[in-house]
């Protein structure tokens, strides 16, 4: 069924994409659509397709087959450009030229007046706690510093939808909240943000809606909490004991579908969380097994992306 091309409502639209690369099919003729005002998440397994998918989005590569339009805009066309803004995974700012002066190149290349350039620049950098650095060689920047940088260079022409590919891989805590709570800012101020993510904690927390992708198809588009729901018959029970307990020994207990061990605790998937947690009880009496901590997890977004691509690989 051909995507809506009418672009009411949509800052994104995505129709029929396909990218070869020799014999190997990295997108296959994927369609979607993205809402004005949404974060976007865009996930998938190494391999999939979405960094594919953001370079044919961005200009940087074209499609084979299909189309795909930026604010009413084909994709890679200087019209598509003035109104995005691309955060890459890998920081790309000049290191021998100062944060300052990278965000002052960055705006020149925009055409943005330099009156209004300075203004935007130290809104930014306050914002993302680079003011007092901002005159030090980027090459004097920490991965979190450069990261930051990144994003107030996307963000100093005002684009109307950023492009973030994993904006916060590798990063402290401190660098990847204050990037998250400024993508949450950018947000409520009507931007929308397309997210490419390997963080299913982050996706969850940040996202609208998320599109996962699969040996290059679209396995799934929904909100966070109904591709939950899609899992909604496995749930899990996360227990520890005092002394070491057999793996093997769990996976005999009734209802129990797998076992897999997670630091010091074993989650234990099953149908039936109720029996499960009797079973347990008994199991631990009979062992003389003291258990330390016992809580029933509803299926995550990691849960549902697992089950979700493990099916697309299946009948791939």
């Amino acid at each position: 069924m051909p995507v809506d091309q009418s672009n009411q409502g949509f800052i994104i639209v995505v129709d029929k994409l396909t990218k070869r690369y020799g014999e190997v099919i990295a997108v296959d003729n994927i369609s979607f659509t993205v809402k004005r005002g949404e974060i976007f998440g865009f996930l998938g397994p190494n391999g999939a397709g979405k960094t594919t998918t953001v370079r044919m989005l961005t200009g940087v590569i074209e499609p084979d087959e299909g189309s795909a339009l930026i604010s009413g805009h084909r994709a890679g066309s200087l019209q598509a450009k003035q109104v995005a803004g691309v955060v890459p995974e890998m920081a790309n700012a000049y290191t021998d030229l100062s944060g300052w002066n990278n965000m002052m190149f960055m705006a020149e290349l925009y055409g943005i007046s330099s009156r209004e350039a300075q203004l935007r620049s130290e809104s930014l950098l306050q914002a993302l706690g680079l003011q007092q650095r901002r005159k030090d060689p980027v090459k004097a920047y920490s991965k979190g510093m450069r990261q930051r940088l990144i994003l107030c260079m996307a963000l100093v022409s005002d684009p109307e939808v950023l492009f973030l590919d994993e904006p916060t891989s590798g990063l402290d805590v401190q660098s990847a909240r204050l990037i998250n709570k400024m993508l949450r800012d950018l947000n409520s101020g009507g931007k929308t943000i397309f997210l490419t993510t390997h963080d299913m904690d982050e996706a969850n927390e940040l996202c609208d809606r998320v599109a996962i992708i699969s040996q290059g198809k679209i396995a799934a588009i929904e909100a966070p909490e109904k591709l939950k729901v899609a899992t909604s018959a496995m749930h899990s029970v996360e227990v520890s004991f005092a002394d070491a307990v057999s793996q093997e020994a769990l996976a005999k207990l009734p209802s129990v579908k797998k076992v897999d061990k997670v630091g010091d605790k074993y989650r234990i998937y099953t149908d039936a969380p109720g029996d499960l947690i009797i079973a347990l009880s008994n199991y631990s009496s009979s062992a003389s097994l003291k258990i330390v901590s016992l809580n029933t997890l509803y299926p995550s977004l990691e849960d549902a992306f697992v089950a979700l691509t493990e099916k697309e690989a299946e009948h791939a």
